[in-house]
């Protein structure tokens, strides 16, 4: 049976998120101006049934400060639409580097948004990690990177993600971090299919 959720901060349970949950919001580096641009699921779209529909929904690119836009469609494989893959540090719609990245210890930390800031560090100062759900496979922490999860890390990786915090709260282009440049370092794609029964992943 899995753990209870506890309050206590030097402990962390894990109830099985997935990192598509936090792709709702995902904030980036803007294509014309290179300031903090935003990309969400397009206006006027029905909230999604699952949380892996965030992965196909249609995306709009905004950006607040030099007025850009620009809108992503799944492309279309017989009767599916393939997904987006999420992970590493360029966004999966547009292919955009991260605006909420960082150099930390030798490697690049990175966050789609705020609370996936939050979540990361809170997981990261505990001292007790607690796994739950039902898929641990899919879970976001399962897959993190293991210097992520080494305790001899972890001052370093907090101070990662408090830059990261700082970052948030910043857009004009001459904030945008070091790390934030293109790189074309995006995951191999999985090959996920949705059709109009819900979502499949499969190899392609």
């Amino acid at each position: 049976m899995d753990s209870e959720p506890s309050n206590d901060p030097t402990r962390h349970h894990d109830p099985g998120r997935m990192l598509a949950q936090f792709a709702d919001r995902i904030l980036v580096v803007c294509p014309r101006c290179g300031g903090c641009a935003l990309v969400v699921p397009r206006p006027g779209l029905p909230p999604p049934r699952y949380v892996t529909e965030l992965m196909f929904q249609p995306r709009r690119l905004a950006c607040g400060g030099c007025g850009a836009v620009a809108d992503w469609e799944p492309d279309v494989r017989g009767a599916g639409l393939v997904a987006a893959t999420l992970g590493g540090t360029e966004e999966p719609f547009f292919g955009r580097p991260l605006w909420l990245q960082t150099r930390c210890v030798g490697r690049v930390l990175w966050a789609y948004n705020e609370e996936h800031v939050d979540e990361l560090a809170a997981y990261v100062d505990a001292s007790l990690r607690e796994r739950g759900g039902t898929r641990p496979t899919r879970a976001m922490f399962a897959r993190l990177p293991a210097w992520m999860k080494r305790s001899e890390n972890r001052s370093g990786v907090l101070r990662g993600l408090e830059t990261l915090r700082v970052l948030a709260t910043r857009s004009a282009p001459a904030d945008r971090a070091d790390a934030a440049h293109e790189r074309g370092d995006r995951p191999r794609a999985y090959g996920a299919l949705y059709f109009r029964g819900g979502p499949y992943e499969g190899r392609s």
